[in-house]
């Protein structure tokens, strides 16, 4: 059974639309720490029927995989978003819902009161959105915030450089009210530059260096991207755990590794490192 604790640690989670279950147990066999089945942009208006029928056909083979399963519904304005909330109730020890183009604490409130022992993902993808930040993610069952920067744009008419540095508020916004609230780390948005592994790698970098810990992919060939950019360098890990050992050994007091003062926060930032390090087969 998927517990709580991973999902709040998971690094990569990967959409595989609901309308296509022939791709469910590839998806399944990526590597992704979790699979996000699709109701929403990637399933044409017709084929949302199909997609929930598919989706709970096929949920009791993906579940024996071992892969964590989470269901992005419908917004939750709109009739689709409310009777897929009717529909998810069916689903058997889901990991998680992800609930869309969220802006209101008010309306996750609702969520998690039909859903109350089901870990919920908001997607930040508006200017509203933005502005709730704060009160979204205090609502008791938001386990992660997550990034949807293209839905962003497209509500907010910002039109990014490369960089995307117009949409540093955004992120740093869902950094912060992820500290404040003691949630998992946040997630970021998708790269659609599928066959771009420079700017795969980039993207990644960029949320890691605003604290998110995870990322969207669509499409099974960027996970392993993805779980590579977000480890730490043998470097790293290795610097994180001679300052670990080193503030053992001092009992807490000040030392000095390569030459530089280590004190609590940088101990502090040496575990955050060695927090991010994965066996192989993780």
């Amino acid at each position: 059974m998927t517990t709580p604790h991973a999902l709040a640690d998971a690094r990569s989670f990967l959409f595989v639309p609901g309308n296509r279950p022939e791709r469910f147990e590839k998806a399944a066999a990526s590597g992704a720490d979790v699979i996000v089945l699709d109701l929403e942009d990637a399933v044409p208006a017709a084929d949302k029927a199909g997609a929930r029928a598919a989706i709970a056909q096929a949920w009791p083979a993906l579940q024996a995989l071992g892969v964590p399963l989470v269901v992005r519904v419908n917004s939750l304005d709109q009739p689709l978003g409310q009777d897929d909330l009717q529909w998810f109730t069916q689903l058997q020890a889901p990991a998680g819902v992800m609930v869309p183009k969220a802006e209101s604490a008010e309306a996750l409130r609702a969520v998690q009161e039909r859903l109350p022992a089901v870990p919920v993902l908001p997607l930040i993808e508006s200017a509203a959105g933005w502005s709730a930040v704060p009160a979204i993610a205090a609502v008791p069952g938001v386990l992660r915030l997550v990034v949807g920067h293209i839905d962003f744009m497209a509500d907010t008419g910002i039109v990014c450089a490369d960089d995307e540095a117009e949409l540093l508020p955004l992120r740093f916004a869902v950094a912060m009210a992820t500290r404040l609230n003691r949630l998992a780390a946040a997630v970021d948005g998708v790269t659609v530059a599928i066959q771009d592994d420079a700017r795969l790698r980039e993207d990644t970098r960029r949320a890691l260096r605003l604290g998110f810990g995870a990322k969207l992919c669509i499409h099974p060939r960027q996970v392993a991207v993805v779980h590579e950019t977000l480890a730490p360098t043998p470097q790293q890990a290795d610097w994180a755990a001679r300052v670990v050992a080193a503030d053992a050994a001092a009992g807490g007091a000040a030392v000095q590794i390569d030459g530089r003062m280590v004190d609590l926060p940088v101990v502090l930032q040496a575990r955050r490192v060695l927090a991010r390090v994965r066996t192989p087969a993780a």
